[in-house]
This record gives structure tokens, sequence and C-alpha cells, in this order.
């Protein structure tokens, strides 16, 4: 059950740092909208640079524009960069951009801030657009806490384990269909060595909000621990807090990669995708990767569910999703753009003429009946709709959260307090100090939100 702050919401969301919980940036950028408005028959959309970003990119003006008539101007950012523009933007209702990307941890902080629009009578007037289709976890966290839909998902992920199968199977070693962290703590040892240069499991360290602390947040949930109770008491030094980060530490220090402290996503992908590990816990996105053509794992790992002690299920949940404007000056043309990349249809073109495995998943049930992504991504792609759909925004742990989110606390403040933290327990991983202390210097950090939010 959510309680509600009665604190008065912040008027500027500021995002220090962000480590992906997706796929690589890529290195360069492109801006497109340059400071014009949008008016007449174009929008000013305001996007990250991932790959999947970057196709939409490509196909818009030969397919949209050709059908509608309406121009899109695209800026597209590195990630950091773009949180910090489109705050900026959004936070001022500048109205230079009509639609962005936010992300699930976003969208409820700025609805609440009253800087988006309410999609509901957009989706309601679309039949075509099927809202229904779209998953209800991911429904669920892009609601503001009014009950109005305030984003569209481009894609969405969880996380689940992965496993060299044919290592497994040298070993002699069986994966659990449902695993418990303790069993994977285990099968880490028995497989660690397992061929040469190859460590037991990956798992983040590098610190960040969106590194290290993601992974590790899901660990903590699924062990009964919470960053604040309902009544917003800062818990990180609970004995269950403690135990789950003493567990991670301990596993990715005896069995993991070199390098932990410095290891995110990219580089568990590369160890795994190189045969430097057996195990790798992290997104469902990594799965396109791997069973990629030119993949030299292709086929030979199996999935799982993330691993659980005490929760039914432990995924995260994350979503790149479309955010319109309050002040824009074309939010219907808008609203036609977010409803075409988000689309059926959309998904249908990327299939078509980029390939199947590259379609942006994760958001829609009818993604995983159709016949032609389920063959090419069938290694993975019912588990990946499981851990979506099993994912549990607002109630991921044992007891009450006073505000959504499962691998981050949703509220503005989340974005230091967590780099912070991360920087600490990123510090226990190194062997710079101890999980104790780690802990303790946190648990002060965390006391100065409760302050803030505490009686209030």
């Amino acid at each position: 059950m959510r309680t509600q702050s009665r604190r008065r919401p912040r008027r500027l969301l500021v995002a220090t740092a962000a480590g992906t919980l997706l796929t690589p940036l890529l290195a360069g950028c492109w801006a497109g909208a340059g400071g014009t408005g949008s008016g007449g028959d174009s929008i000013n959309v305001l996007m990250v640079n991932n790959p999947q970003m970057v196709e939409l990119q490509k196909l818009t003006a030969a397919h949209f524009t050709k059908e509608t008539g309406i121009k899109v101007n695209f800026t597209v950012l590195p990630e950091n960069d773009v949180r910090d523009k489109i705050s900026q933007d959004f936070a001022n209702q500048a109205g230079q951009y009509d639609v962005a990307t936010l992300s699930n941890y976003e969208i409820p902080i700025y609805a609440k801030n009253s800087w988006l629009r309410d999609l509901g009578p957009y989706t309601r007037k679309d039949r075509a657009f099927d809202q229904r289709d779209i998953l209800p976890p991911m429904r669920q966290s892009l609601t503001g806490e009014d009950g109005k839909l305030y984003g569209q998902p481009f894609y969405g992920e969880s996380s689940f384990l992965m496993y060299r199968k044919d290592v497994f199977k040298k070993k002699g070693l069986t994966m659990p269909e449902k695993p418990t962290w303790q069993q994977v703590a285990d099968l880490a040892a028995e497989v660690d060595g397992a061929e040469k240069g190859m460590k037991g499991i990956c798992l983040r360290g590098l610190p960040g909000w969106g590194e290290v602390m993601a992974p590790l947040t899901t660990v903590v949930n699924t062990f009964g621990g919470t960053w604040f109770d309902k009544d917003w008491k800062a818990r990180l030094d609970s004995p269950e807090f403690e135990k789950a980060t003493r567990f991670y530490v301990d596993l990715v220090r005896e069995h993991g990669e070199s390098g932990a402290a410095q290891s995110g996503y990219a580089e568990c992908l590369n160890n795994l995708t190189q045969g430097k590990t057996a195990m790798w816990y992290d997104a469902t996105a990594a799965a396109g990767s791997l069973e990629a053509a030119k993949s030299p794992v292709k086929g030979k790992i199996g999935y799982v569910p993330a691993p659980v002690e005490r929760t039914e299920s432990s995924g995260w949940l994350y979503t790149w999703a479309w955010g319109l404007q309050k002040a824009s000056k074309n939010p219907d043309k808008a609203w036609k753009f977010i409803s075409w990349a988000s689309s059926k249809e959309y998904e249908n073109l990327v299939g078509e003429k980029i390939g199947w495995s590259n379609v942006p998943a994760g958001k829609r049930a009818s993604t995983y009946e159709n016949p032609k992504y389920r063959e090419e991504a069938a290694a993975f792609q019912g588990v990946m709709r499981a851990a979506i759909s099993d994912a549990r925004p607002r109630d991921p742990g044992v007891q009450p959260r006073p505000a959504p989110g499962i691998q981050f606390v949703g509220i503005p403040e989340f974005t230091d307090l967590g780099t912070r933290v991360s920087q600490e327990i990123s510090a226990a991983i190194a062997g710079r100090q101890s999980v104790e202390s780690a802990l303790e210097k946190s648990q002060k950090l965390a006391e100065k939100i409760s302050e803030e939010y505490e009686g209030r």
C-alpha cells in the first residue's frame, strides 16, 4: 500500500547521475530541433541516443511523415545529457519540445509537478492504438498518483539470470527453473574456473544509481529489506538490508569478474559474450545482443527468472517512454507521433525492415503472440515476458513502501542519494571498506531524506 507524502512537490528535478539499465549508449549525438519551436505541421522530439531510438529516427520520415504530413525534428543526446535538457525544458514549461523520452522513474514525478499532459483522453479516442494491449506493469508504472496516464512505453525491460548452458552441462549442473540467490551462489562456486579465465558470475559493481544499485536493490527487496519503510524511516541499517548487501558483495568478490568495482552493464555483457563468465544477472534487454547473428554465444545461453529469497519474484521494471509536455503547442500532432512510435504497426515495420530481434519489445502483449518475433526470440521471449508481467513496481518487497519503484525509490532526491550510496557499496566491493562501514555512511545519507519526508 502506498502512502502519499504531504510534502510540497519539488518544482525542479535534477538528474545528477544515472547509469543505463538498457543497451549501451552510442558515443556520438545528433541535434535536430536546435532551439526552434514546433508549430504548423512539425513537432520537436527530444530523445536518448540508444540504438533503437536511432532506428526510429531513420524510419520516421519515410513512414510517419509520409503518411501524416507531420515533420518530426529530432534532438538526440546521450542519457545524462538528455535527462538534464528534458528537466530544464519541462520544469520551465518552455514548450521547446513537444515530446521527450522519459523513464518510469521520472514520469510519476513530472506528472505530480504538472509538467505532462494526461494521455488518457487520447488513448480513449485512438482505438487503433489498443491501450489494453500494453502490459499492465508498464501501464501502472506510467500512471500518476491521480490515476491518470502520463506516458506510453517505447520498449520495456525487467531483469533475469543468464547462464552458459553448455558449461553447466559439462559440469553436470542443473539450473533450477526458479532459482534462489543461495542456489545461484552455490552454482557460481561450482562453475568458477570451469573454463580458462572464466569466473562464476558477473554482477554490476560500477557506481551509479542505475548501475550497481539497480541489481543490488532487487536483492535487497527479495531478502526482505527496503530503503525506506512506509513512514519514510530510513532502513539501510536494518538486518535485512545488511544481509542482502553482504551477500551481494561477498558473491561478486569471491566468484565475480575481475575489476568488479568498475564493471557495469556494458562490461558484464562483454564478459558473458567473450566467455569470461558463466552467469550474469541483469537486464532482459541484454538477450537481444547475446542472441544476435554474430554473437559467439548465440544458442549457448539459458534464461531463468531473477533469483529470489522471500518474494515470489524480484525482477526490476524499466521503460523508456514518451511524455507529452503540457506546454506543447501541437499536442494533437504530438500524440499522433507517440501513437505511431509505440504502436503494433511500428513494431511490424522494424521487424520487416531491420529484423525481429530489433523490435522494441517489452510493452505489448501482442508482441509475444507474433509468430515471427517468437521464432527469432525463442530462447528468451517467454522468460522476458513473464519477468515484466510479474514485476510489482508498487509492491516489490515484503512490506509497504512510501513511493513506487523496484530498483529505485520514486522521489526526485533518489538520483543523488542512490549515486552517493552506490559509491560506498562500490568501495566495499573493491575492498576499500567493510559492508558495515558502507551501510553506516549510507544510512546517514538516507536519514537526511527521511527528515524531509517523515511526518509531513
